[in-house]
């Protein structure tokens, strides 16, 4: 694994050989101290959005400056524990050991904190593990302290409230500096901006009150009822309604979960930018439901990571603007527990004004935990973080550290096609996305990579609105990890580096479902308008947020009983690619049932026009992805197969 050791070295190099000195300052700021500008510190959005104002030079951001770590000694001793037959082989750190041997040192931390309080800032504190500097203050003494203008900003040809999300967000206008001598102990500054970046989940569906009333619009289990597509679509004549939202019994059946496969004595981390209402409460209702054991309260507990958003955000916004039910914490939980009722879990909310702040804290504070261990061996990050929003120094600062400490990081590829800077990392477990048909005794009909083409109709003639679907890809960031090497093809690994053709890191690297035509049904507890806990209700939901803890489930269940975690397990699930532990997501072909190809979605109060989605979108020129047998860029090297799937991954440990 010495590919993944340079790829450390290589970007801890480059965030310290930045050019620095007499950096000019913000307009109007004195030029005391030589700075270095920090690379890739302005959010993409920025770069297509128009600028409505400045921010309010009172407003309040806390913002977080991450620390340089020993990159490339922590990533060799993240490839020895990962790596079987290595003396080091899951002799895993805790967050405290890892803190001393690879991080900042506290002198090197102190100085940044310094500085920090030189420039007026307040609430100066370095965190648990020394990742990161935090500190508060207002917009004007902010902009003085990174040399930049923070203004706020609208996405070019958005409408507010749009989709559900606000098209407004303050951002900095120009990369962030810092004084030269602290220049190679910055890897990345947050909290300068509000902008929703971080996104989760796909569109929700309208609750579901039971049996549809009149015609049906969903179905219980997969091609229960079809209709007629007049006039046909992609040559289908027909097409079969989407599920209402499959039960915890139908995914575990379609997943091969045995009654054994609890997840006993595991603990699965589940990190939020929203705390859910009464979860407890609502977990327990969802296990009554699915008849499934009731969660005991020491199964479930939630924490807050962060200190909470005192300024108007685009989070803040969007609630004004009554958007669609949101059930991404409710899924987490609720996917988690579906595959392993066993397990505990622990759900860290990120608070603050920066969305994708908000939820590097989480995932940091499930590694720094007490100390002693991380919060849980398994964390299911059901977000995705789009590339140039952050630095991928950061993100890749948190995922050795898990890995040293024997911390698994599942992260969602994205709803979109393409990479995420979470996803792309060497170090994360990269969850693509899949279509499944689960039959009407719990048999998987089908399972293909989530790549739907989008239909409309109007009138007599339908319109083609585009590919949805899962991402992944290549990274131009990150070399091919050995881990990649002789199972993705050549073909789907190259891409271009500096005008030179290279491999790189390939994304995802394992599946589940997360077509929202073949979603979960999600319960979550509706709030009255006093703001108090009102009734139960479901709704069907998907997306690679939804693909996550469910993998990250089943690996809890492979945990049972055993002597220690699996912590990064990359390499262990390439090397059983092309084994029964998985189940190869393959491309339709001529012999597919029609009945399979694609869901009819059916005119509602929210969308007049009927749809349809035609599965298995192979449009590589737009997508850049493709689902073929074998590893590909939709589904990875497949999807979890049962009990051969927990089997081999106890033999591999």
């Amino acid at each position: 694994m010495g590919g993944l050791v340079h790829t450390a070295a290589a970007i801890a190099a480059s965030a310290a050989m930045v050019a620095g000195g007499g950096a000019a300052g913000a307009p109007g700021s004195a030029r005391t101290v030589a700075a270095v500008a920090l690379p890739g510190s302005v959010p993409v959005a920025v770069g297509t959005a128009v600028r409505v104002g400045a921010a309010p030079a009172t407003q309040q951001l806390t913002v977080q400056v991450w620390l340089t770590a020993d990159a490339a000694g922590a990533s060799a001793y993240a490839d020895a524990v990962a790596t079987p037959g290595s003396p080091e082989f899951h002799h895993y750190l805790s967050p405290d050991a890892y803190t001393a041997r690879f991080g900042p040192s506290a002198a090197r931390a102190g100085a940044v904190a310094a500085w920090l309080s030189g420039k007026g800032l307040t609430g100066v504190q370095v965190d648990g593990g020394r990742d990161y500097v935090s500190a508060t203050g207002p917009v004007s003494a902010v902009e003085s302290a990174f040399q930049v203008r923070i203004g706020q900003y609208r996405a070019k040809g958005a409408a507010d409230g749009s989709a559900g999300r606000s098209s407004l967000f303050t951002s900095n206008d120009r990369a962030v500096s810092v004084p030269a001598p602290l220049a190679s102990d910055v890897l990345g500054v947050t909290g300068l901006s509000s902008s929703s970046a971080a996104s989760r989940g796909t569109a929700v569906a309208a609750p579901q009150g039971g049996t549809p009333a009149g015609a049906a619009t969903c179905s219980q289990y997969w091609a229960q009822h079809a209709h007629p597509l007049r006039p046909a679509y992609q040559g289908l004549n027909q097409a079969s309604l989407p599920v209402c939202g499959y039960s915890a019994a139908q995914l575990r059946a379609g997943y091969g979960a045995t009654s054994k496969d609890t997840g006993s004595g595991q603990t699965v981390a589940l990190t939020e930018e929203e705390a859910p209402t009464a979860m407890f409460q609502t977990l327990t209702a969802y296990a009554r439901s699915n008849h499934l054991p009731l969660p005991k309260p020491s199964q479930f507990r939630q924490i807050q990571a962060g200190s909470a958003c005192k300024a108007p955000s685009a989070a803040t916004e969007r609630a004004t603007q009554s958007p669609p039910v949101d059930v991404e914490a409710e899924m987490d939980s609720e996917a988690v527990y579906a595959m392993a009722p066993g397990a505990d879990q622990v759900m860290v909310v990120g608070t603050g004004c920066d969305e994708d702040q908000a939820l590097l804290d989480a995932a940091s504070a499930v590694l720094t935990g007490n100390g002693h261990q991380p919060l849980a061996s398994i964390a299911s990050n059901s977000w995705q973080i789009p590339l140039g929003e952050v630095s991928p120094q950061t993100v890749h600062a948190i995922d050795v550290r898990a890995a040293a400490e024997g911390v698994g990081m599942y992260f969602a590829s994205g709803d979109t096609p393409g990479l995420t800077v979470t996803d792309s990392d060497p170090y994360a477990v990269a969850v693509g996305g899949t279509t499944l048909g689960i039959g009407a005794t719990g048999n998987r009909l089908f399972e293909t990579g989530w790549s739907d083409d989008f239909g409309s109709l109007a009138g007599s003639t339908w319109s083609d609105d585009g590919v949805n679907g899962g991402g992944g890809g290549v990274s131009d960031v990150y070399p091919q990890p050995s881990y990649q090497h002789g199972v993705v093809p050549a073909s789907m690994a190259q891409v271009k580096v500096a005008g030179k053709t290279v491999l790189g890191r390939t994304v995802p690297d394992i599946a589940a479902d997360a077509d929202p035509d073949t979603g979960m049904l999600i319960g979550y507890t509706s709030t009255d308008p006093d703001g108090k806990p009102g009734p139960y209700l479901t709704v069907a939901n998907g997306g690679t947020s939804l693909a996550t803890p469910l993998v990250a489930g089943l690996v809890a269940d492979a945990q049972q009983g055993q002597k220690s975690p699996y912590g990064f397990i990359d390499p262990l699930l390439y090397r059983l690619a092309d084994t029964q532990a998985f189940h190869d997501a393959l491309p339709f072909d001529r012999s597919t049932p029609l009945q399979n190809r694609a869901a009819y979605i059916a005119p509602t109060d929210s969308f007049s026009s009927a749809d349809v989605d035609v599965f298995d979108a192979q449009n590589r020129s737009d997508t850049q992805q493709l689902t073929a047998k074998g590893y590909d860029t939709m589904t990875g090297i497949g999807t979890p197969n049962g009990a051969a799937f927990i089997a081999a991954l106890r033999l591999g440990h």
